[in-house]
């Protein structure tokens, strides 16, 4: 049935006939020409003009040509890409509009530019003579250069285009692995590009292929010197025209090959992604092969079992560093110390592990390892290895060749890095999946593999960007044991950025909390579960936290409202109130007796937590207040969302940390 559509009626297929018949009517106009070669190539007579002497002469030279030009635009094309989506720089706008110049400038004009600045007197051409000997106008070379002016662009763009929709975690994890600029280039920047730069490649090996207006006003039309296939088709269209359209299929029969081969890629249809080549299965699909986590049956010995040529240099390292910009704090830990970094959004947490590797200009460490400054190192010579939090698994590498990634970077020979990496996975419970592809893996299986690749690099720091977020609770308490178990022999620092206090309690010596990029407290777990200074670290430990000031009648509340407190601080003190959930009474009237702190409120949400219920009440005299109480209590006060109720903290059951 039919839709109605602004401006017409829609057609059947889903297309208005308002835009139908235009769009029609372009298509027809694009292939008339084309059906044109078609309908006048005398088919009969068509080997016999593909295959006289001048024509196989001057395709011979188109070939030549046009393959010297894409070898001159990858020797030049690929850096000046790199550097277009890599680096910022003065004058960037101007140099990519440069690039983008003979791509709207007419043939002709660019032969005549290429005249005055490479013929005999042109700017560099006179020189080139007298030092050189070397002569580009009506010279094979000049149409090489000719054909280099006009085709690299598409080079440029294509691949600026793929480099800029890569995520530079890859390349910045390859490098915390230990991996060189040239080394990550080469290993992960251009295999992760090479969609973008095949696509690129083709089309500028075309274009220089079909280029006509250039060539012959730079170059000249010479047969067997500069007279390529555009060139000869235009002189046999004054001779033989029927020759002439011979040989215009033959150059369109080749256009819409590479067109063809490229599927798409140029505008961006038809290509899988590159950094999930696929979609990413969920935890669990592949079945048997995921089952039992860390099971006996690819759970490895223990890290003493590590080859010793795959380990890099062994030790103790101390840690210091001074963190100044976004994220302000002074951090020491001594070798085998693990440091929980936890916080609200925005508190700079992130920004902290890539201060240490040294990869944001928002903050800079003053950095040392054991007895080594490191401050003054690019991130691969640091010897810290960062797990960022999707793991930024290299997608075109299986999981085994991923974990030796950086065994290799340091040097070690590839057998024995295959087998520390196949140690490593069996300890994490993933040896089974060495041979796939991360888009053959389901989140938690990959954040697995990431961690095995950043342990099995030996780090002198350890760097945890969320490790377990991706992990269902089952394989998340499999791996948290596993992961305890091997940082416990690691003779460096490792920090761990979190959000779940149970990893924070579980793995940890100590706790950093940081808000804004300030620490607001750095201790061990017991203590920051016991006193903690930040409201965000007191309501991920599942407590109320109002901050207040303390006047004359009890704490002000920053959110409104006044709390009664046992022992009071001196007036203008600021301070934490905390208020353990089980300790809130509710009430469905106003309760009478000893409670002096009672507010009334509105039931806003329901939720289950072991065999009890959580209730978050909401109330205009005081801020936000979570309750803890049994499904028989509430089902006795019939608790529902939206119903009115009262609630009580008695002022013993209040805990205060002075801020």
């Amino acid at each position: 049935m039919n839709r109605a559509f602004p401006g017409g009626r829609l057609h059947p297929r889903g297309a208005p006939l308002t835009l139908l018949l235009p769009a029609l009517l372009a298509i027809a106009f694009l292939l008339l020409p084309l059906v044109g070669i078609l309908a006048r190539t005398e088919w009969s007579r068509l080997g016999t003009h593909l295959t006289e002497p001048d024509t196989v002469e001057a395709l011979k030279l188109s070939l030549i040509v046009s393959f010297w030009s894409l070898g001159l635009s990858l020797l030049f094309g690929v850096p000046l890409a790199w550097l277009l989506a890599r680096v910022r720089f003065p004058g960037k706008t101007l140099v990519r509009s440069l690039v983008l110049l003979p791509m709207v400038l007419p043939p002709t004009v660019g032969g005549v530019a290429l005249l005055l600045g490479f013929g005999r007197r042109g700017l560099l051409g006179p020189w080139l003579e007298d030092s050189f000997g070397i002569t580009l106008p009506f010279h094979t070379s000049g149409a090489v250069l000719a054909a280099t002016f006009v085709a690299m662009p598409f080079l440029i763009i294509s691949l600026e285009g793929a480099l800029a929709g890569l995520r530079p975690a890859y390349e910045e994890t390859a490098a915390s692995l230990g991996a060189s600029p040239v080394r990550v280039f080469l290993t992960v920047t251009l295999p992760m590009v090479a969609p973008g730069l095949a696509a690129g490649a083709a089309l500028t090996w075309a274009r220089a292929l079909g280029e006509f207006g250039a060539t012959i006003t730079f170059a000249g039309n010479l047969p067997g010197t500069t007279q390529t296939l555009p060139l000869r088709v235009y002189l046999l269209l004054q001779d033989d025209p029927e020759a002439a359209t011979s040989v215009s299929l033959l150059l369109l029969a080749i256009a819409m090959a590479v067109l063809i081969a490229l599927r798409g890629r140029w505008t961006g249809g038809g290509t899988r992604d590159r950094a999930t080549g696929g979609d990413v299965p969920a935890e669990g699909t592949y079945g048997a092969d995921d089952a039992g986590g860390t099971s006996e049956a690819h759970e490895a010995p223990g890290p003493d079992a590590v080859p010793d040529p795959a380990t890099p240099a062994a030790g103790a390292w101390r840690l210091h560093a001074e963190v100044t910009g976004f994220t302000h704090l002074t951090l020491d830990a001594e070798p085998g110390t693990t440091i929980a970094v936890v916080g609200p959004n925005g508190a700079g947490k992130t920004t902290l592990l890539r201060a240490l590797l040294g990869l944001t200009p928002r903050s800079h460490a003053a950095l040392r390892l054991g007895d080594l400054d490191v401050t003054a190192l690019p991130p691969h010579r640091r010897d810290v290895a960062w797990v960022p939090q999707n793991g930024a698994l290299f997608p075109h590498l299986n999981a085994l060749a991923n974990t030796a990634y950086g065994l290799r970077a340091h040097g070690v020979r590839r057998a024995d890095a295959r087998r520390a990496a196949q140690e490593w996975l069996d300890r994490l419970g993933v040896g089974h999946l060495a041979a796939r592809r991360p888009h053959q893996l389901s989140g938690g299986q990959a954040q697995r593999v990431a961690l095995a690749r950043a342990l099995a690099a030996r780090p002198r720091l350890l760097l945890l960007d969320e490790p377990l977020a991706a992990l269902d609770q089952t394989t998340r308490g499999q791996v948290r044991h596993t992961l305890r178990r091997h940082l416990d022999g690691f003779g460096g620092v490792c920090l761990i950025v979190t959000h779940d206090p149970v990893e924070a309690v579980s793995l940890a010596d100590r706790v950093l909390v940081l808000d804004a990029g300030r620490a607001l407290q750095d201790a061990p777990p017991t203590e920051v579960t016991r006193n903690p200074r930040s409201p965000w670290v007191a309501r991920m430990l599942g407590r109320n936290a109002w901050p207040g000031t303390f006047g004359p009648d009890g704490l002000v509340l920053g959110g409104g409202g006044r709390l009664v407190v046992a022992d009071p601080l001196a007036p203008g003190s600021a301070a934490l109130a905390i208020i353990a959930p089980e300790a809130v009474s509710v009430h469905r009237d106003r309760p009478a007796g000893s409670p002096r702190n009672v507010w009334p409120g509105t039931v806003r949400e329901i939720t289950a937590l072991g065999s009890r219920l959580r209730i978050l009440i909401t109330s205009p005299e005081a801020p936000d207040l979570v309750a803890e109480i049994t499904p028989e209590a509430a089902a006795e006060l019939r608790l529902a969302d939206g119903a009115a109720v009262w609630t009580s903290v008695k002022a013993t059951e209040v805990t205060l940390v002075a801020r």
